[in-house]
């Protein structure tokens, strides 16, 4: 099978269109990586050409022999779907985890995502977790960033605010969103942090910079930037409206959400807040 032609390789193209047509992927920003399934792979090794092996920067041990489908560092999404080969490629980690190879795509040479770091340590962080999630995507959704300015850098007030916006935020997300402070992106460091935040969270918001999601597949990964965005865009225009909520959702009414949708929803993010002025 042409790589091409796999349904995993259509789905990862289609993401990255729709990520464009949100306004997510200005010039070359966002990069997004699909961790391969064994039968998915096999279907499609014939077309594999292996290129001299790089360092990945880091260590993903749990990763050691698998292979990612991955955008290219400095390739622009909206290309992606205008010929794919020249802008996504697809690697294998090496046994030791420390290693990795392109074996198809970028066609016109360069290397995966600036961001193969956080990627992959992302990855391993959740495959340890559950292994079903193969996906994680980072983007620049402009509500999100522009509450990184205004709102403090705090999990549980970003978890709250973000709740409070869209009862569907608590039913998607109820373990919260995590916060990551502003660091320079592609290092080490911003990898490091962040896939400690995706320990317990499938969101990781890079202060002044952008979103990371992971989930288990291209649909509910799109889905869970796209809601975030969305609750954020309803704060942006309460906030730009007013300072203070006339009226909100309360912690007791998160209470009987969770009781009734059998959620778990930490009590750390259901504080009490000073009452709004009538």
């Amino acid at each position: 099978m042409k790589v091409l032609d796999a349904e995993f390789v259509k789905g990862f193209i289609r993401m990255t269109a729709d990520g464009w047509d949100q306004g997510w992927h200005e010039r070359n920003g966002g990069n997004l990586s699909y961790r391969i399934k064994p039968e998915e792979a096999e279907s499609i090794k014939e077309n594999f050409k292996p290129r001299d092996w790089q360092d990945i920067g880091t260590e993903v041990p749990a990763l050691s022999g698998e292979f990612f489908l991955m955008t290219g560092s400095g390739k622009y999404f909206r290309n992606v779907q205008l010929d794919s080969e020249a802008n996504i490629c697809i690697i294998e980690v090496d046994e030791t985890g420390t290693k990795y190879r392109i074996l198809w795509g970028l066609r016109d040479g360069g290397r995966p995502t600036s961001e193969l770091p956080s990627h992959l340590m992302n990855l391993e962080v959740k495959k340890k977790i559950d292994p079903n999630y193969r996906v994680v995507y980072h983007a620049h959704p402009a509500n999100v960033i522009a509450l990184t300015f205004v709102l403090p850098l705090d999990e549980k007030v970003f978890t709250r605010e973000l709740w409070e916006m869209f009862t569907e935020c608590p039913m998607v997300f109820p373990e919260g969103v995590g916060v990551v402070p502003w660091m320079v992106p592609g290092s080490r460091e911003i990898a490091i942090a962040t896939s400690k935040v995706m320990e317990k969270y499938d969101l990781a918001i890079w202060a002044h910079h952008g979103l990371f999601a992971a989930g288990v597949d291209f649909d509910a990964t799109f889905g869970l930037m796209h809601l975030v965005e969305k609750s954020a865009e309803i704060l942006v225009k309460v906030l730009s409206m007013t300072p203070q909520k006339a009226q909100t959702v309360q912690p007791d009414d998160f209470r009987h959400l969770a009781k009734d949708l059998d959620l778990t929803l930490s009590e750390e993010f259901l504080y009490e807040k000073p009452a709004s002025p009538r």
